[in-house]
């Protein structure tokens, strides 16, 4: 079972990657260590006690399917020879979630990126499909995909599914946990004869946010929402509490088309947002709210019924000054975190909930609880059908002893950590694993060869999982799904 705080580097095991590779003929494969080691990493430096546990974490080989079909035959070499299959899309994830703990296989599904069919309120893509890419099929149709990550032009729709849990159009949308996010997977299993699953409705659960470790993901069908010209809105407000409170309230403005509300603390937009500083005003809090073209006025006129400051709204620029500008999600949620490593390299965040309906109070006093030592940072989104806020605060790391107890305080004071410095699902805290979880672990993956080390459960079976926590992904047997 991995360590809560820490993962020697052991020695590796050896595989015999030569008869895979004479199995797999005519499937692309690299075995450049260079290029193994690159493909082996995501965004794990985010957080400081990943990057000292993980840092020496890389594959053996890269093994690149360009379909299903070939997904079916590396997954049936790599059961019979006993090597374990890490799969990845595009490596935007943060948790080490794609990152082989015990070398073998790195399953590159960046190659199968077609966009199948798009059909009213719907699409069909394979795993590999960029998001950005699944858009620009979509908005010919005034359609484009509900919900995405910060990392929108990189992220593929399969590692989002399967390390992601919302995002930019959560505001509207709730999660990847709502019923309905998500339509159909198929999901090919790790057996001696790989079979392919297709999954609907309750089922999908199983393999949402799990990493890959009880199946590959193959192809996504989604929901579309309408595609409208969205302008990105930046608000000054003179205290956090304000800026939260007015975030909430436009939250709540239902004929209001929003795809993103933020708020971001000062002097946090001042130091870190480069190419909008010219428009932050000192000590202002800013909210980010992402509009549609149509609705801005109204957005505007509540907004300045709160006592907002207009900073800049985009489409009043000019298109020369708009084309030097990162677009306003791209400085929301991890995107946040990632401006301001460029400018401080000893930041990091973490990833908390405040209950609802509470969570500006709650929000509010721990933003003044630790000063600029955690500068507030707030998403906020539809949860349980209500809005409330998310936070990813900036913390300006010192020893993660400190950063161990800034956890602890959050979760004395009523604010759930859903802990970004833990690489296995238990200690990351957004997905409960339980009997249902287990049983089709057993199924899909009978030797435990998918992405081994991302499920305490699986490797210590004393490990209890009927914790008392909060998780954002609720257990599968409250949800009544069968195993």
């Amino acid at each position: 079972m991995p360590s809560e705080t820490d993962t020697p580097e052991t020695p590796r095991p050896r595989y015999d990657i030569d008869r895979l590779k004479a199995k797999l003929a005519g499937i692309k494969t690299e075995d450049n260590p260079a290029l193994v080691r690159q493909k082996s990493r995501d965004f794990y430096w985010y957080s400081p006690t990943l990057k000292r546990q993980l840092d020496h974490v890389a594959g053996d080989i890269i093994v690149s399917p360009a379909n299903e079909q070939e997904v079916v035959r590396v997954l049936a070499a790599a059961f019979e020879l006993g090597i374990p299959v890490t799969p990845r899309g595009t490596g935007t994830g943060n948790y080490g979630q794609a990152m082989p703990l015990s070398g073998g296989i790195v399953l590159d599904l960046s190659g199968m990126n077609k966009v199948l069919a798009v059909q009213p309120g719907r699409f069909v893509a394979e795993a590999g499909a960029v998001i950005a890419e699944i858009d620009k099929v979509a908005r010919p149709q005034a359609q484009e995909i509900r919900m995405h990550p910060s990392t929108y032009a990189t992220a593929s729709v399969g590692g989002f599914i399967a390390g992601g849990s919302g995002g930019v159009g959560s505001i509207t949308w709730g999660g990847l946990r709502d019923a309905g996010n998500v339509i159909r997977l198929k999901v090919v299993t790790m057996e001696a004869s790989p079979r392919v699953l297709e999954l609907t409705g309750d089922d999908l659960a199983k393999v949402a946010h799990a990493y890959g470790t009880n199946g590959i993901i193959t192809e996504v069908e989604m929901p579309l929402g309408p595609s409208y010209r969205w302008v990105d809105l930046f608000l000054g407000f003179d205290t956090f509490e304000r800026a939260a409170a007015f975030a909430g309230a436009l939250g709540e403005q239902d004929g209001i088309a929003k795809k993103n509300i933020a708020v971001v603390a000062a002097p946090a937009p001042q130091t870190y947002f480069l190419r909008h500083q010219d428009y932050m005003v000192p000590g202002k809090h800013v909210v980010i709210a992402i509009i549609a073209d149509f609705a801005v006025d109204a957005a505007l006129n509540f907004a300045r019924r709160q006592g907002a400051e207009l900073l800049l709204r985009t489409d009043k620029l000019d298109e020369d000054e708009r084309r030097k500008m990162p677009p306003g999600f791209e400085l929301t949620w991890n995107h946040t975190t990632l401006r301001a490593l460029r400018v401080d390299p000893a930041i990091t965040y973490l990833q908390v909930l405040y209950p609802f309906p509470d969570q500006v109070k709650l929000a509010t006093a721990i933003h003044e609880k630790f000063g600029d030592e955690v500068v507030g940072h707030l998403e906020f989104v539809r949860f349980d059908g209500k809005v409330t806020c998310f936070g990813l605060p900036l913390v300006r790391f010192t020893t993660e002893e400190r950063l161990e107890e800034i956890m602890a305080i959050h979760e004395d004071m009523g604010a759930p950590i859903f802990n970004p410095h833990r690489y296995t699902l238990e200690e990351g805290g957004m997905k409960q694993t339980d009997e249902v979880q287990l049983a089709f672990k057993k199924e899909a993956d009978p030797q435990g060869l998918l992405n081994p080390g991302k499920m305490i459960a699986w490797e210590d079976p004393s490990y209890d999982y009927k914790s008392g926590k909060t998780f954002l992904f609720k257990s599968l047997a409250d949800a009544g799904v069968a195993s």
